[in-house]
């Protein structure tokens, strides 16, 4: 049986629809990603896999259980960690999770064992009287999962839980997950960092409330219909900014002080990139053709959605 299970799932907002036909399929202890741009409808698929918010059409199933039809039912199947997740800063590390213990219903004689186990996943022991308010952001992300793990539950939904989170706490966020995935716990995880993806065991591209693409990683990159040229210069932002003026069809982006272009023809479309960057005098000091990444992906999907002409195969 899997864990999470999807069909037709469609939510419409009036003449807006968030998700369309959503079908899917995530193994119990995989660790599955979803990616997409702002306003793709991930968090309207979370709520709707969840049972908070009902669907106009379609049905979803946790272990076998309607989120429709049976949505007070998955409660206790599943923990839910929004963008805004409810932590109470004026109460302690101990007495947040605390709380949550007492709204799940845990039992007092499981409740302070389980407890002890969250905060030393969690490495937040050495805090536990520290008020919430006076965490740091990664700190309090940590807190928000020990609450919705405090439950004992077999499918975690978070709904990007490392945003605005710095490098260190984004690593040391990963390392519980995989954690609790060798615990059988399904994660059901959206992102916005397409570099956090590629950690997931499959990944799901959603754009418009569609699902594009769904595979492994490895897979997914397979799809992408062309090579990946890295060009850096002596101005990355200005020659990657010249570059999409000059190849409006074509997938130009930044990263970092490199410039990545999909190419049919990487020999030709160096040089005139070359040439591109010459007439502002900006200086190309290294080429190669690489690897892509989902990132590189990722915008390819948004290109061929404004017209242009490069995506998957």
């Amino acid at each position: 049986m899997s864990a999470i299970r999807a069909e037709g799932l469609t939510k419409r907002f009036g003449d807006v629809t968030a998700v369309d036909q959503l079908s899917l399929e995530v193994a119990e202890g995989e660790i599955f990603g979803l990616v997409g741009p702002d306003g793709a409808g991930k968090t309207t698929t979370m709520r709707l896999l969840t049972g908070i918010m009902d669907a106009s059409s379609g049905d979803g199933w946790v272990f076998g259980r309607s989120v429709i039809r049976e949505s007070e039912a998955i409660k206790d199947d599943i923990g839910y960690m929004s963008q805004r997740f409810g932590l109470y800063h004026d109460l302690t590390v101990l007495e947040n999770i605390r709380f949550y213990a007492d709204i799940y219903g845990v039992p007092r004689r499981q409740c302070e064992q389980k407890i002890d186990e969250l905060l030393e996943l969690s490495n937040l022991a050495p805090f536990k009287d520290r008020r919430a308010g006076n965490l740091s952001g990664g700190m309090k992300q940590k807190l928000g999962l020990s609450c919705a793990l405090i439950h004992t539950p077999r499918v975690l939904f978070l709904d990007e839980p490392t945003n605005g989170v710095d490098p260190l706490y984004r690593r040391e966020f990963w390392r519980i997950l995989y954690q609790l995935q060798r615990q059988k716990v399904t994660v059901f995880v959206s992102t916005a960092y397409l570099d956090e993806a590629e950690r997931c065991f499959r990944v799901g591209f959603l754009h418009e409330g569609k699902l594009i693409a769904c595979d492994t990683p490895a897979n997914i990159k397979k799809l992408l219909n062309g090579q990946v040229l890295e060009l850096r210069f002596s101005n990355a932002r200005q020659a990657a900014a010249l570059l999409r003026e000059d190849r409006p069809e074509s997938s130009v982006g930044l990263f970092g002080d490199r410039v990545h272009m999909l190419t049919q023809d990487p020999e030709r479309d160096l040089n005139q990139a070359r040439s591109v960057v010459a007439k502002s005098h900006l200086e190309l000091l290294s080429s190669r053709v690489i690897d892509p990444g989902l990132e590189d992906v990722f915008i390819s999907v948004l290109k061929k959605d404004a017209g242009g002409t490069h995506a998957f195969e």
